[in-house]
């Protein structure tokens, strides 16, 4: 366990606005080195309104030359409605090389069974558009993902001379147990951080409170991104003061608080006056 003395973290208060059932081991984590976590998530999946793109896209499943996963929800939406069907992926043929656009991402795919090849180096959709772009080209490539992922890398892809199917594997939709009275009462208080995982999570806070209020609460919590498409988001709200984590591991968030608040810190210290 990580000492709560040596920590950045320590009497921080961090709003996680991940699903819940994606937020224990960060959250174990962040309390650990002695914050205050706050669930608040503004983020939940639910299935496709009509299965029948995905599930022609499982059917043909070998016929694929890659697979592209840009999350590990679409991994899990895949192995869910196999379970569904009654089958398992591995039923229906042979399974395409993979590419997942993170080291967490890619632990979800290897454990469903495929066999990853490649991991963005950036950790980015684009990212892997642009460093696997000579390799697909010509290729039929299955593209997984929800119904409001950033419509710049299948253009990417398309490009690059990739053959490009894409299909809704799960929709992201606000959770009905998050509104806009809870969302203050999280906030009232003040908070240090508050950790965004996707532009949709973004654009829901943006929805419940608004843009004014997103911008008031950056002269005190630093905003953290979770990933490139997270970050441009935040910046389009007016966001300035943001710490991208580098990956979406849980490791890879902590640093990325604590190296924004050891600096916050450090600055604050040198700039103090002597009484």
């Amino acid at each position: 366990m990580a000492s709560m003395m040596a920590s950045p973290l320590s009497g921080k208060t961090i709003v996680v606005t991940r699903a819940l059932s994606q937020s224990a081991q960060l959250s174990e984590e962040l309390s650990a080195r002695g914050a205050d976590v706050k669930l608040l998530p503004l983020i939940s999946f639910e299935p496709p309104q009509d299965y029948a793109p995905m599930d022609a896209a499982l059917t043909a499943i070998a016929s694929f030359d890659w697979i592209l996963f840009t999350s590990s929800n679409a991994v899990q939406a895949l192995e869910r409605r196999t379970e569904q069907l009654g089958r398992r992926l591995s039923a229906f043929g042979e399974l395409p090389r993979a590419a997942a656009v993170g080291p967490a991402t890619s632990d979800v795919a290897e454990a469903a069974g495929f066999s990853v090849e490649y991991v963005a180096a950036d950790h980015s959709g684009a990212g892997l558009a642009r460093e696997l772009g000579a390799e697909l080209r010509g290729r039929k490539v299955l593209l997984p993902r929800s119904d409001r992922a950033n419509p710049d890398l299948p253009a990417a892809l398309l490009r690059c001379g990739a053959k490009v199917t894409e299909v809704v594997a799960y929709r992201n939709v606000p959770p009905s147990s998050t509104d806009r009275e809870k969302l203050q009462d999280t906030l009232k208080d003040g908070v240090d951080g508050i950790l965004f995982y996707s532009p949709s999570a973004v654009q829901n806070f943006l929805e419940l409170l608004g843009r004014e209020r997103l911008g008031t609460l950056q002269g005190r919590a630093v905003m953290v991104a979770i990933g490139h498409a997270t970050a441009a988001a935040l910046s389009a709200a007016g966001i300035q003061r943001i710490a991208r984590a580098a990956d979406t591991t849980t490791k890879a968030i902590v640093e990325a608080l604590e190296g924004h608040l050891a600096r916050t810190k450090k600055r604050s210290t040198a700039g103090a006056k002597p009484a």
